[in-house]
C-alpha cells in the first residue's frame, strides 16, 4: 500500500490530541498488532463511537469482527467533543414533522430516546467510568428566539409527552448561568454530559471484552472487491472480510466518493482552563448543566468534576488548525464569561466532525456489503453509538432502525467536486456572520 499525505488536520497521528481528556484518560484498551493477511466477517473501519459500538454489537452476537483505527481508538472527533449529550435527533421535531411527517417524526423521537437509554445501558453494563452529569441547557443568545423556545417546549410536552424539557425564563437563565449574554433557554434534565475520550475508550474495551478484534495506528485503503467478500489493504498487513462498515464521520479521506459527497469535515475547537475553584465554577453554571447557546457558530461549555471549564468556541472550514488554539478560542470564552478574562488555559485543541447539508446522519447501504454511518454533526455522544448498534443489527437481518436511518434525505453538497468545498465555506461563513448581527 502506498503511503499517502493528508493537511494537519487530517494527518494520523500516534497520540491522542493535547487535550484535557488526554490528561484525565482512566483507562486504555489493549490493542493487537496487524501483521500479514486476516480473515473476518466485519472489517469495521474507524474506531470513535460509530465503530466502537457496532464492534461491540457484533460481537456480542459472536460475529467475528475486525477494527482498523488509522491512529488511537477515540482520536477523533469521539474523543476531542464537549462531552455532551443531546437527547433528539440534529434537527428539532417540528422540522421533522414537516419534512418527513408526523408518524416518521414519532419514529425518529423514539429511535432518540432509546440512543439515551443506551447511553445509560453502556455506562452500567461495563463500567465506564465517563463523569456523566445530567442537565443540558439550551440557551436564547437572541430575544426573538424566546418565543420559538417556549412554543418547542409546549409542543415537546403535549405532542410527545417529553416532561424532561422546560423553559427557562430571563431570569433564571441569569441565576443558571453567570452571563448577561442569554436572554431565555430550554433545560432538558435528560441530557446531560461526559467525559467524551474515556466514554469513547469504554464502548471500545467492551467490543475488546466479547471478542472484537481491535487494531490501532492501521491506516486502510478504500475495500477493493474479491470473491467472497471485500479486501482491505493497509501497510502492515490485509483484512479480508465478507462485509465492511465505514465509520470515518469527517476523516473519510478518500475511502467513499460517495460518502465525502454528503459528508464533509469541519473543524471546532475547545480550550480548557485551570482549577478554578468550587465556587467560583459553581458560579459560572450553577445547576452544573453543559450549555450550549443558540448561535450557528455554537457555544458550549460546561465545568468538569475538578472545577475547570471546558468551553468550545469558534471553528474554521479549512485543513489546518490555528497555530495558537487557545487564543482562538479566548474571546469566544471571554464574551460570555468577561470573568475569566485572566484564568490561564491550560488546555486547547480542536477536532474534525463530519457535516452533512441537512444536518442529519449519512447512514446507508453503499452496496454489495459495505454500510456507511456517519455525519453526525456534532451531536454524536448520543447518536453515534446507538447508529452502531443499529447497524450491527442491519447485518445481522434486523433493519427497522437502520432503515429508519436511511429514510433520510441527506443530498449531496452542492458544485461537484470542485465546487463543494467553497461553497460549504461561503454558506458557513454567511450563517457565522448572521450570529454577529
Amino acid at each position: 500500500m502506498r503511503a499517502r499525505s493528508y493537511p494537519p488536520a487530517l494527518a494520523p497521528s500516534a497520540s491522542h490530541a493535547p487535550s484535557y481528556y488526554a490528561a484525565t484518560l482512566k483507562e486504555s484498551v489493549a490493542t493487537a498488532a496487524l501483521d500479514g493477511s486476516i480473515r473476518c466477517d466485519v472489517c469495521v473501519i474507524g474506531g470513535g463511537y460509530t465503530g466502537a459500538s457496532t464492534a461491540l454489537h457484533l460481537a456480542r452476537r459472536d460475529v467475528d469482527v475486525v477494527l482498523l483505527e488509522q491512529s488511537r481508538l477515540g482520536w477523533g472527533a469521539s474523543g476531542r467533543n464537549g462531552g455532551q449529550a443531546h437527547v433528539g435527533m440534529r434537527r428539532e421535531q417540528e422540522w421533522l414533522e414537516a419534512r418527513a411527517g408526523a408518524a416518521a417524526a414519532r419514529d425518529y423521537w423514539a429511535f432518540a430516546l432509546e440512543a439515551r437509554a443506551h447511553l445509560d445501558w453502556l455506562v452500567a453494563s461495563y463500567a465506564i467510568k465517563c463523569d456523566f452529569r445530567p442537565g443540558l441547557l439550551h440557551a436564547d443568545h437572541r430575544t426573538r428566539y424566546t418565543a420559538e423556545s417556549r412554543r418547542h417546549v409546549e409542543h415537546m410536552r403535549a405532542t410527545y409527552g417529553y416532561e424532561s424539557l422546560r423553559f427557562v425564563e430571563r431570569a433564571e437563565m441569569r441565576r443558571l448561568v453567570a452571563t448577561d449574554v442569554y436572554h431565555s433557554g430550554t433545560l432538558d434534565s435528560h441530557g446531560g454530559h461526559l467525559h467524551a475520550l474515556n466514554y469513547a475508550l469504554g464502548i471500545a474495551r467492551a467490543a475488546a471484552s466479547h471478542g472484537a478484534r481491535l487494531f490501532e495506528g492501521v491506516e486502510a485503503a478504500a475495500p477493493v472487491a474479491e470473491a467472497g467478500g471485500w479486501r482491505i489493504a493497509t501497510p502492515s498487513g490485509t483484512v479480508h472480510a465478507r462485509r465492511v462498515v465505514l465509520a470515518c464521520n469527517g476523516y473519510m479521506r478518500g475511502l467513499s466518493t460517495e460518502v465525502e459527497r454528503r459528508v464533509m469535515p469541519i473543524n471546532n475547537y475547545i480550550a480548557v482552563t485551570e482549577p478554578l475553584g468550587v465556587a467560583l465554577a459553581t458560579s459560572l453554571i450553577s445547576n452544573g448543566a453543559a450549555v450550549a447557546d443558540s448561535r450557528f457558530v455554537v457555544n458550549y461549555f460546561r465545568t468538569t468534576p475538578d472545577h475547570r471549564l471546558l468551553f468550545g468556541g469558534g471553528e474554521n472550514y479549512g485543513y489546518r488548525f490555528p497555530d495558537d488554539i487557545g487564543a482562538f478560542v479566548r474571546p469566544h470564552l471571554t464574551q460570555v464569561f468577561p470573568q475569566l478574562g485572566a484564568a490561564k488555559l491550560e488546555y486547547a485543541w480542536g477536532g474534525t466532525l463530519g457535516i452533512t447539508p441537512t444536518r442529519m446522519p449519512f447512514v446507508r447501504d453503499l452496496g454489495a456489503g459495505i454500510v456507511n454511518a456517519s455525519g453526525f454533526s456534532g451531536l454524536g455522544v448520543l447518536m453515534a453509538p446507538y447508529t452502531g448498534k443499529a447497524v450491527a443489527e442491519a447485518l445481522l437481518g434486523e433493519r427497522a432502525a437502520f432503515e429508519l436511518l436511511g429514510r433520510i434525505p441527506v443530498p449531496a453538497f452542492p458544485g461537484g467536486p470542485a465546487l463543494r468545498w467553497p461553497t460549504l465555506v461561503a454558506a458557513m461563513s454567511f450563517y457565522a456572520l448572521r450570529d454577529r448581527l
